[in-house]
């Protein structure tokens, strides 16, 4: 009798053992998935050349992917295209980035990257440029950022700010879909 009541707790613990450890294995799992994201943003772009209305609204999107290192630090990468208006034509860029989780569903975030501008001349200066002339200007991008999340939805409200090369300010705001 002694036998099977020793048995009967250790099969018990062993079957509990058996139901518990894949949940707690995959719950570890899932916090230390790539997490991935798109989304709309808008924002102004200051170009900093001193031209009277040398800015301009910027209107487009956004996706990347952040990685967990840790339990609160993160790396990850993003990519960004938008339209513009006033002194901007376009401009598209992609950025590694380095950051902390905040709580349960924020984020602090510095980034680095590329960022290709299409100026708009004929807005900046008045006159069309000649044929063959490059209104293109690129250079490397750093800036900082921070996310909101909307409790358990997948939904993440964003703002950051950028220069590049230290001559132009962006400053945007988004929504993002997580997922």
């Amino acid at each position: 009798m002694r036998k099977i009541a020793f048995t009967t707790p250790a099969v018990l613990g062993a079957a509990m053992a058996a139901i518990a450890l894949p949940a707690a294995a995959q719950a570890q799992t899932n916090d230390n998935q790539p997490e991935f994201f798109i989304g709309a943003s808008a924002g102004i772009h200051d170009l900093g050349s001193g031209i009277p209305d040398d800015d301009g609204g910027i209107y487009g999107v956004v996706a990347g992917v952040d990685i967990p290192v840790g339990n609160t630090v993160f790396i990850g990468a993003e990519g960004n295209f938008h339209f513009g208006d006033g002194a901007i034509d376009n401009e598209y860029g992609i950025a590694a980035r380095l950051g902390a989780r905040v709580g349960d569903n924020a984020k602090v975030f510095v980034r680095g990257g590329y960022q290709e501008v299409d100026i708009d001349v004929f807005n900046l200066v008045g006159v069309n440029p000649p044929p063959g002339f490059d209104t293109t200007a690129g250079d490397y991008l750093v800036g900082a950022g921070v996310e909101f999340g909307l409790g358990d939805s997948p939904i993440a409200f964003r703002a950051g700010i950028d220069t590049i090369a230290f001559d132009s300010t962006r400053a945007t705001v988004g929504v993002l879909y997580k997922f």
